[in-house]
């Protein structure tokens, strides 16, 4: 645990008691702070009870005699409208600060590495800290992936802290300056939270903007406002600027062509080949290597060495993990795949798709996806979207509204089970949509596909067993 000690005798409040609240709520009382939390819901609550704090309705709280509101990254600063403690502590001159904001204020001499973007934060947050480990440098990975940063241990300035940050934890963090922070990509996501477009890009951009001459940025070229971005900053001539491609080389970055990697940072350039490494499939996931290369040799490892490491990364759950392998049909997890750029990536990697999608459409559905739809020889549909899912596919792709996960993976293998030998197909569980209507989250909608692909994989294990006796 990472103690924050800048608000000794002082009174804190605390907002929202998920994971980061509640391990907030143990830094701040850990540094010698008054802490007072608070949840809208009773469960939790209970929570912070139980973990012996004091649980104080905020609404009726003096803010006046309040250092600090922390408030937990999912509820509202801004939009749709601040949460009303927010409104009252803003009123009474009281700072609203996250745990990232803490954090910034505890480590002062350890390197940080910050991910944002879109999509590919976890992957490449993940693969850094792997990179990192096995180059004997000592690591701890967390944020918005895994733990929250102040459960995180406290490191040296020989280790390093990988941390993938969320536009909500970037908008509670004006002071965090990341020695190496990485901005991935940009497309429509979280709008109801930063109002529009513009204000999504200006959460994620201010990442960069807190850097000073002696940090690093590196940035993704694969969409217009990630590369004007880039272009801002590298005229301004703050910080260092690498830029990262997929498809194209970029001068003095890291760019991937046809799964080789190109290391063109320093004067003469490096390679690798990613074809192969089933963790690393796709061109989204090459763009994640080549941002990962970039930020660990501007912490000064050498190209070689980190490439080397490639390979042994063993990937994230519900990323285009490969569940198993049936009868020639691979089934593949994307659940983490909640909006249709993500998608995008899943269904460029693949041909023969039979695809599993549906569940709460974000705006625009899979309206973008239409260049991919020729990849797809079967959609099935689910959940809460699957009639206006059906709409946008039309008669041009031919689909099947199941409803429910189980039923599409039992029809989807059904079919591959009827199609010629040797076609490959996948079954690929990518829902371009939030998960809500049917599960919990992205992780229990992926978890129960795991589930089902292994009874099928034990089912059929046991049919061909009786079939040879």
């Amino acid at each position: 645990m990472i103690e924050v000690c800048q608000y000794r005798d002082k009174s804190v409040a605390v907002l929202g008691l998920g994971r980061s609240g509640l391990a907030a709520a143990r830094a701040l009382a850990a540094g010698g702070a008054n802490v007072l939390l608070w949840d809208d819901d009773q469960p939790r609550r209970g929570s912070g009870e139980a973990a012996a704090f004091s649980v104080t309705d905020l609404l009726d709280t003096d803010f006046a005699g309040v250092a600090a509101l922390v408030l937990s990254p999912g509820i509202p600063l801004t939009h749709p409208e601040p949460h009303p403690v927010v409104r009252r502590a803003q009123a009474a001159g009281c700072p609203v600060v996250g745990d990232v904001e803490l954090f910034a204020g505890a480590i002062t001499r350890t390197p940080v590495v910050g991910v944002t973007g879109t999509n590919g934060k976890s992957t490449t947050t993940a693969l850094i800290g792997h990179i990192l480990e096995k180059c004997g440098r000592r690591v701890a990975v967390g944020g918005n992936l895994g733990r929250p940063v102040l459960d995180l241990p406290m490191l040296d300035e020989d280790g390093v802290y990988v941390l993938e940050l969320s536009s909500f934890q970037i908008n509670l963090a004006a002071g965090l300056v990341c020695n190496v922070a990485v901005l991935l990509n940009l497309s429509p996501d979280h709008l109801d939270r930063h109002g529009d477009m513009a204000g999504y890009v200006a959460v994620k951009k201010r990442l960069l903007e807190q850097q000073t001459v002696a940090d690093t940025a590196v940035i993704g070229l694969g969409d217009r406002e990630s590369r004007e971005i880039f272009e801002g900053l590298r005229a301004a001539q703050i910080q260092k600027v690498i830029p990262v491609g997929v498809g194209q080389s970029v001068h003095g970055g890291v760019y991937v062509i046809d799964g080789t990697l190109h290391d063109a940072i320093g004067p003469q350039s490096a390679t690798s080949d990613l074809r192969g490494i089933d963790s690393l499939l796709g061109a989204h996931n090459w763009q994640n290597a080549a941002a990962a290369i970039a930020v660990v040799c501007a912490l000064g490892l050498s190209s070689e060495e980190a490439c080397a490491a490639l390979p042994s990364f063993p990937g994230l759950p519900h990323r285009l993990e490969l569940i198993a392998t049936i009868d020639g049909v691979r089934f593949v997890n994307d659940s983490k795949a909640t909006n249709a750029d993500a998608t995008a990536r899943a269904l460029a990697t693949f041909e023969n798709i039979h695809w599993i999608a549906g569940g709460i459409a974000k705006a625009g559905g899979i309206q973008p996806l239409t260049s991919h739809f020729p990849h797809v020889v079967h959609a099935y549909l689910i959940g809460e979207a699957a009639e206006a899912f059906s709409g946008t596919l039309g008669a041009g792709v031919p689909h099947t509204v199941t409803g429910t996960l189980d039923r599409a993976l039992a029809d989807a293998f059904e079919r591959c089970r009827g199609a010629p030998r040797g076609d490959g197909p996948v079954v690929l569980l990518s829902p371009a949509c939030a998960s809500f209507d049917q599960f919990p989250n992205f992780e229990a909608r992926g978890d129960a596909f795991r589930t089902r692909v292994n009874a099928l994989k034990a089912d059929n294990r046991i049919a061909n067993r009786g079939a040879r006796c």
